[in-house]
């Protein structure tokens, strides 16, 4: 009998792990989709750089 068989994911324990296993997949997912264009950098590099002694 292995752990993760049905009677497992019946569980409180168990549901926790799948619902945690369904939330690492979907940050997985929307991360690698998140692409930063390089007109936001420059956008960003656009202001003065002030340094106080």
């Amino acid at each position: 009998m292995t752990m993760y068989d049905r009677s497992f994911f019946q569980t409180k324990l168990g549901q926790a792990a799948l619902a945690s296993i369904a939330a690492m997949c979907a940050f997985v997912a929307l991360t690698t989709q998140m692409q930063v264009s390089p007109v936001v950098h420059a956008a960003e590099l656009q202001h003065e750089v002030v340094e106080l002694a």
